[in-house]
């Protein structure tokens, strides 16, 4: 049960980290010009630069969301069933009347 709420903190701080980690970056020739080719580079999908800390951090916080998500799964699955149905019977009711027949 602690385990739980430990690692759903973890997953919310990475979370935010991540969606922080997006919102940073520049946008790569999103301008009308390059729609149309008219970007100043020969290559297909523009310069590319070198990965810079930014986008380190982006792919470091994109791996652990995606390892949070499943060890939250797994977590949240070993802590038994947590349904709201779980453990009640169906009800018992007579069977339905058939509907009359109006001619």
């Amino acid at each position: 049960m602690v385990l739980q709420y430990i690692v759903t903190i973890f997953y919310v701080l990475v979370c935010f980290l991540l969606l922080m980690a997006i919102l940073l970056q520049q946008g790569r020739g999103g301008d009308i010009a390059a729609a149309f080719g008219g970007s100043g580079s020969q290559t297909a999908f523009g310069a590319r630069a070198g990965a810079t800390l930014l986008t380190r951090i982006t792919t470091v916080t994109a791996v652990l969301f995606i390892v949070g998500a499943v060890v939250l799964g797994i977590v949240s699955h070993r802590g038994g069933s947590s349904s709201v149905v779980s453990g009640k019977s169906a009800p018992i009711s007579a069977p339905a009347a058939p509907a009359p027949v109006k001619k």
